[in-house]
């Protein structure tokens, strides 16, 4: 029997649903599912602003991620030097869908932005646009001569 034969045979409503399931699972346009994360809590380590890693912190609004522990396990934080030449930090854990895609940009005098759905934040976690009301999670920092913690 031909596959119009067969579907025919099913009925509209039976063919529908026996090809349905396989159209979509087979299409090439499918998007990736974005994997989501937990807000970090129980930050507070040091990083070595002498270790080569960290040199883009050595010009204002130069960013880097770190991994660190947290009482959560790993925690993805992302550092800046902002444009003023204070050290910030925070989550890279977005709180509109929990995507890891926050960044820091020099857009607006420098703010955070997640590439996810566009998110933006202002330096203290304030949403600056209406795609989410929830606050990024920013982390205090201090810093004493090349050693920067960065607590909660």
């Amino acid at each position: 029997m031909e596959r119009k034969e067969f579907l025919r045979s099913l009925g509209a409503g039976a063919a529908f649903a026996v090809m349905f399931p396989c159209a979509s699972g087979c299409s090439s346009n499918r998007r990736e599912a974005l994997e989501t994360f937990d807000e970090p809590t129980g930050v507070d380590f040091v990083i070595d602003l002498t270790n080569p890693d960290f040199s883009p912190l050595n010009n204002n609004g130069g960013f880097v991620l770190v991994m660190s522990n947290s009482s959560d396990g790993l925690t993805d934080i992302v550092v800046a030097r902002n444009l003023e030449g204070e050290l910030v930090a925070a989550s890279q854990i977005c709180s509109h869908q929990q995507t890891d895609r926050v960044r820091f940009i020099s857009d607006d005098g420098g703010i955070f932005f997640c590439s996810t759905h566009g998110s933006r934040f202002n330096q203290n976690g304030t949403p600056l646009n209406t795609i989410t009301n929830n606050p990024l999670k920013v982390f205090n920092t201090e810093l004493e001569g090349d050693i920067l913690r960065i607590f909660e």
